[in-house]
């Protein structure tokens, strides 16, 4: 009897180490795919002020070059999220990192506007496609009471992605010039979708696929704007659309602007390096956090964060205002961008999970383009950078009401089956 008894407590701490390898296996080989994302968009940054010098560039031509990425990724969220509930978490994973990675290395290779624009569009498809679809297969391969760390965890190498693209951006860039970034940026993402090849579909996917037929891609769409899902869909739309608008409006412009105040291309770079740095302990702070407290307390408190740092980052005059600020920005605004990808996929049950995640993620990106542009046009408007960041502190505090009156909570809820 205690022979059997010591023979099932070892089998069952078999099986808990068994997923436990398998759940850090997948988190590390998304991370890293969500990681060169990060390194590309944060390069985008820096290149926009490269290009400014290089290639002469108005800021209506920098606000278009941000936005037309945001184009492609809101095509690419839709598409790769439908992509998704159709033939799988896995498939649409490989193909959005193999679009944006070959778009990257190609860009070392522009010489015009045009053909830099179509190269952005499609690095963007890949961009927007990968980050719901793997935020949905690391969600389905969790356990609930775990779920929210390790969706913030996952979104914690865009740090990492951001802090590479920081330090290439300040010893590549001045020295060898933005095409060899761009090279560099390039060549690691080869390496995930070797690593993605062997990665296994979502448990809750496979099992789904094969239950009852397919719904139609018109119906899951349709499905999401059932009377179940409204009400979630409307916050999240909302929520995304006010998230996307000043992050993608702030961030990659943020080189820009501090130069805008008056520092130099490679001072503007420390900085922003500086910055970059902050958005660690945002990602494990709220990590701590999410399954303690909630996903509605991380969102609203991060965001009002966010806001409060934004308005403040554009009043500053002082290199101390500047770095305090934009640090204070970096590390609210990344964490609320983990609660986000947590509380996203929540919402759905498995057979819409990834159309509805793709699609609100979709619609946020439609901020993504407004946000680069509008701040182009402010800026050949000679507008303040304190109006600016208002702006974008109204566009935040925005989210935080949609969250707090329209979102339910999910904390260690079980995915909708």
């Amino acid at each position: 009897m205690r022979i059997t008894q010591v023979s099932q407590a070892t089998t069952s701490q078999k099986t808990r180490v068994q997923k436990n390898v398998s759940k850090h296996k997948l988190l590390m080989i998304a991370g890293l795919g969500w990681m060169f994302d990060a390194l590309d968009v944060g390069l985008l940054s820096f290149l926009l002020a490269a290009l400014k010098q290089d290639w002469g560039l108005t800021a209506q031509q920098m606000g278009w070059i941000g936005s037309i990425n945001s184009i492609g990724m809101a095509v690419g969220a839709f598409v790769f999220g439908v992509m998704a509930d159709r033939t799988g978490r896995k498939s649409a994973f490989i193909v959005t990192l193999l679009l944006f990675s070959i778009g990257s290395g190609l860009t070392a290779l522009v010489s015009t506007l045009a053909a830099l624009l179509v190269l952005r569009f499609i690095i963007g498809m890949g961009l927007g496609g990968e980050l719901p679809v793997a935020s949905t297969l690391v969600s389905e391969s969790v356990e609930s009471h775990e779920r929210g760390r390790i969706v913030v965890l996952l979104e914690s190498f865009w740090a990492f992605g951001w802090l590479a693209a920081a330090l290439i951006a300040y010893f590549i860039i001045p020295n060898y010039g933005w095409r060899v970034a761009m090279l560099i940026s390039a060549l690691p993402a080869f390496y995930a979708i070797y690593l993605r090849w062997n990665l296994p579909d979502s448990p809750r996917f496979k099992r789904a696929e094969t239950g009852e037929a397919k719904p139609s891609i018109i119906s899951n769409i349709t499905a999401v704007w059932s009377r179940d899902y409204r009400k979630a869909t409307l916050m999240l739309w909302v929520l995304w659309f006010c998230v996307v608008f000043s992050y993608y409006g702030m961030f990659l412009w943020l080189p820009s602007v501090v130069m805008l105040k008056g520092f130099s291309l490679v001072k503007s770079f420390q900085y922003v390096l500086i910055m970059t740095l902050a958005q660690l302990p945002g990602y494990f702070t709220a990590a701590w956090l999410i399954d303690r407290y909630g996903r509605k307390f991380v969102l609203a408190t991060y965001l009002t964060g966010t806001a409060a740092s934004a308005y403040f980052f554009g009043v500053s005059d002082t290199v101390a205002q500047l770095l305090i600020f934009g640090m204070l920005l970096s590390f609210f605004n990344l964490g609320a961008w983990g609660a986000l990808y947590v509380y996203t996929p929540e919402q759905y049950p498995t057979a819409i999970r990834g159309t509805g995640a793709g699609m609100a993620a979709s619609i946020g990106r439609i901020g993504g383009i407004l946000g680069p542009l509008m701040v182009g046009y402010l800026v050949a408007m000679n507008s303040s950078i304190t109006l600016i960041f208002s702006l974008f502190c109204v566009s935040i505090m925005v989210a935080v009401v949609a969250v707090i009156g329209l979102g339910g909570e999910t904390k260690r809820m079980d995915l909708i089956p």
